[in-house]
């Protein structure tokens, strides 16, 4: 057996409120003196709010702006394909170190010389990025984000 397995049953009784100031919560019985919240019938007051005072949320000043929750698209430029060459996908970019993850986004923008045939398969790319690939003998396909495979706990 062991220490937390055991059952132990309570010898007290539970505290009877207001029974008397000797019943150790009489008088007041735990409410405090005065104020809303010390009587009987009162609801449960919102969250933050502090009796007819401007609550602190709308003291606060706020931040201008607001924080997206969209993922954002992991930029690669032209001038860094030129090492690449074929079918080109997260997968390829991610093992190149081009991007950190081949789950997401992915979006290729024009900057420097691209002279690499390359197959270029992604989310995302910018029009002078296409006519750049385009004018190096490559191609541009837009393809969804691949999506992570579940994989089953082996015991």
């Amino acid at each position: 057996m062991k220490y937390n397995d055991l059952q132990v049953n309570r010898n007290t009784r539970p505290t009877r409120a207001g029974r008397g100031i000797a019943a150790g919560k009489g008088k007041t019985a735990g409410r405090g003196t005065k104020g809303q919240k010390s009587r009987t019938g009162h609801r449960k007051m919102p969250a933050g709010f502090m009796g007819g005072q401007r609550a602190i949320m709308q003291a606060i000043p706020k931040l201008k702006g607001f924080k997206s929750l969209h993922d954002k698209a992991q930029n690669v430029y032209t001038d860094r394909l030129n090492d690449l060459s074929g079918k080109v996908d997260n997968f390829t970019l991610a093992d190149k170190g081009l991007i950190e993850n081949p789950y997401a986004k992915v979006k290729v923008i024009t900057r420097g010389e691209l002279t690499a045939k390359i197959e270029l398969e992604t989310q995302f790319a910018s029009k002078t990025a296409i006519e750049a690939i385009k004018k190096a003998g490559g191609s541009f396909k837009k393809v969804a984000v691949p999506q992570r495979i579940a994989q089953k706990a082996t015991e």
